[in-house]
């Protein structure tokens, strides 16, 4: 899969973020074609505890990087770029471009499962 990664910084005017992402980034990424899929990450604090310096990272997911391409130079990708360009000029988001691969883990290293409780023994009636 090929991604698209916005990183938002935390700012002040939080509300004024929240409103550019919801009314703005989040609609027109729906739109993109080929998109397969989206996931929003709302940062709750840095490894060690505090504030992180961020505070969402909205990934976006294509199958290729070809199909990323399509997307992001169709009519609702340069709209989407247009409108995302002032917040990078600003430093007020970071964006990048990347290979993802996925892989189901087994899982390991867990307990051994708990013994079911055993029925109690009926006396006969």
């Amino acid at each position: 899969m090929f991604k698209f990664v916005t990183l938002y910084r935390r700012v002040d005017d939080e509300m004024a973020l929240e409103g550019f992402f919801s009314g703005t980034h989040l609609p027109l990424a729906e739109k993109l074609p080929y998109l397969a899929k989206r996931e929003v990450s709302r940062i709750s604090r840095k490894p060690g505890g505090g504030e992180s310096r961020f505070h969402l990272m909205f990934e976006l997911y294509f199958d290729t990087e070809i199909h990323f391409q399509k997307a992001i130079s169709s009519e609702i990708g340069l709209e989407l770029i247009t409108a995302l360009k002032p917040w990078a000029d600003a430093k007020i988001i970071t964006w990048f471009f990347s290979d993802s691969f996925e892989e189901d883990m087994e899982i390991t290293n867990q307990p051994p499962p708990m013994p079911e409780k055993a029925e109690p023994e009926s006396d006969g009636e």
